[in-house]
């Protein structure tokens, strides 16, 4: 079996108005849709975002909809230079979503900062000096710097 994420599902009270939020707000592609029910984003090479109604998910899967939110989970968004960090974060924040954590120097020797989707699911989105990717799509890590 092969260890490839292909679709992430967010659950989303107000699909519409989430919709709004990735696709008129950050210019993300819808590759497909049901009104007021599903809408599916090109996110990478094979890999879509979906936005799905909570209630409709939650049946989905067989468990109830809880603090989804408040989940300790975290999407990730990498960029190719650090000055992006803060400006992807001020693109969230004017397409409607909130600034959890502002860009600033991480651990890891690069820059970090998270906002939230109108849902208030958290996206990090981060410039790590050690991260690569080939052309295959193959992601290494240099690893955080000594000390």
């Amino acid at each position: 079996m092969d260890p490839y994420v292909s679709i992430i599902t967010l659950g989303s009270p107000d699909v519409a108005a989430t919709r709004r939020f990735y696709v008129d707000g950050l210019g993300w592609a819808p590759i497909m849709e049901v009104p007021d029910e599903v809408v599916f984003l090109q996110v990478g090479h094979g890999v879509a975002l979906a936005l799905w109604r909570a209630e409709a998910l939650a049946e989905d899967r067989g468990r109830p909809v809880g603090a989804m939110a408040d989940a300790p989970v975290a999407v990730a968004h990498n960029v190719g230079r650090a000055e992006e960090v803060a400006e992807v974060i001020a693109a969230a924040e004017a397409a409607g979503g909130t600034v959890v954590k502002p860009a600033a120097p991480a651990f890891f020797g690069g820059v970090q900062g998270y906002f939230a989707d109108p849902d208030g699911f958290c996206w990090e989105v981060a410039w790590n000096p050690g991260w690569h990717v080939s052309a295959d799509g193959t992601v290494s890590l240099a690893g955080p710097p000594p000390g």
